[in-house]
């Protein structure tokens, strides 16, 4: 019996194995011809892109250029692009919301990856493919300056009196993401909780800054000691030097992420390389390495009790509904 099972896979290897093997050599062909490299658009921060443009010229021969932008630069940018018909972008990958304006606008070509096989079904979208990453909001802490036992339990309690001017977060008007968040907090606390989070939030004066890289960056550094922002940086910073944890507030808000080809792609063999390149193992692995919460199933981030830890969709809002949600929080936390 095993020697027949042994015949079986192996007749099995020989004939499925080698055609997608051959298809893929096919497209990398065919994208060196077309140029030899691939232009991305993303959100993800410069030390995994810098990961896997290593690892994806390594393995394909193929060169990757990419320009990196806050999540609200990088719609601008490609929408943009695709309104004056001049797109310079082959792929793009960032936050969910922005991902679905930007297909509504026509910027992204449909593309069946083999690579989402290793998907579970709940995790793919009818329109942009494989949600590759959850990005989860919590408060991250720097051991050094705020110990343990003083360290607030809860996100609720950031608002407390004794974390006044230690708090830094992503500016609640300019950074879509953050304004999300803040409107979909009622979906992990009642209404009237919520809303009376957000205006203590507001009394407490938190720091401002651009985006969620320069608020981890802060907390990592020791400037501001406690940071609304995304929980992979207490991985990603420690491995750094810093000494960072998470507050243990296990069901967090967050957004998909997704990669998709653009629908005027320069390089489009390269643009689809890529995506089969980014979902598959070795990518997800080196992702999940730098502390992300991939969905590729059995690839888990080595971030202490990540397991526990629950991922609830924030709302999907389109440009009125954003523009109405900065307006309201503009005179809540500006004026």
């Amino acid at each position: 019996m095993r020697r027949i099972c042994t015949l079986l896979f192996g007749w099995l290897f020989f004939f499925v194995a080698p055609s997608s093997f051959a298809q893929n050599a096919k497209l990398i062909e065919a994208a060196k011809k077309d140029g030899g490299k691939v232009i991305v658009y993303t959100s993800m921060e410069t030390f995994t892109a810098d990961a896997l443009k290593n690892a994806f010229e390594k393995k394909t021969g193929l060169q990757m250029e990419y320009w990196r932008g806050g999540s609200t630069e990088v719609i601008d940018r490609v929408l943009s692009e695709h309104r004056i018909g001049k797109p310079i972008f082959d792929v793009v990958a960032t936050t969910g919301d922005h991902m679905h304006l930007m297909f509504k606008a026509g910027a992204f070509a449909k593309y069946e990856s083999p690579s989402l096989k290793g998907f579970a079904k709940d995790a793919i979208d009818p329109n942009l493919g494989a949600r590759y990453r959850n990005v989860l909001y919590g408060v991250i802490y720097n051991r050094n300056g705020i110990i343990a036992s003083e360290a607030p339990k809860t996100l609720e309690d950031v608002v407390k009196p004794e974390y006044r001017g230690k708090l830094v977060m992503p500016d609640p008007v300019n950074h879509t993401l953050t304004t999300q968040w803040l409107a979909s907090l009622d979906k992990i606390m009642t209404k009237p909780r919520a809303e009376k989070f957000i205006r203590d939030l507001a009394a407490a004066k938190p720091i401002f800054v651009e985006s969620i890289v320069p608020a981890a960056d802060r907390v990592g550094t020791g400037e501001t000691p406690i940071g609304i922002t995304f929980v992979r940086f207490v991985l990603t910073y420690n491995k750094q030097g810093a000494n960072l944890d998470y507050v243990r507030d296990y069901t967090m808000l967050g957004d998909g992420q997704y990669i998709c080809l653009g629908a005027k792609a320069p390089h489009t063999n390269a643009g689809k390389a890529f995506v089969d390149f980014f979902l598959d193992e070795e990518s997800m692995t080196i992702q999940a390495k730098t502390g992300e919460f991939v969905n590729r199933k059995g690839i888990y981030p080595p971030l202490p009790d990540a397991d526990k830890i629950k991922f609830v969709q924030m709302y999907q809002f389109g440009k009125e509904d954003y523009e109405n949600k900065k307006k309201e929080y503009q005179k809540i936390f500006l004026q």
